[in-house]
């Protein structure tokens, strides 16, 4: 199984990468990019594009990594409690062995 999804992976990062291509080869028009405080030499719109992409993709990822490693803190934090309140509960019950109740 892990085999496979690594499979489907690589062929969806191969199909992305030809589409990105495909794009690039379609769009090769200068384009120059002014950002108010600094104005970049015209490269092609798809260079642009693709790098727009990337960067949101990148700046998506590195948010929900964020949101997920707080998430897993939280988790582990949860885990602790129920492992003390399991070892409590166990205490408790044979203190209530040894007392014949």
């Amino acid at each position: 199984m892990n085999v496979l999804r690594k499979v489907i992976a690589l062929l969806v990062i191969l199909a992305m990468v030809a589409v990105g291509v495909l794009f690039a080869l379609q769009n090769h028009q200068p384009v120059a990019l002014d950002l108010l405080v600094h104005e970049f030499a015209p490269r092609s719109l798809a260079l642009w594009l693709l790098a727009a992409l990337a960067l949101g993709g990148v700046l998506g990822l590195l948010a929900s990594s964020i949101i997920i490693l707080r998430l897993r803190g939280g988790l582990a934090i949860a885990r602790r409690k129920l492992e003390k309140s399991k070892l409590e509960l166990d205490r408790l019950r044979v203190a209530g062995i040894k007392n014949g109740e």
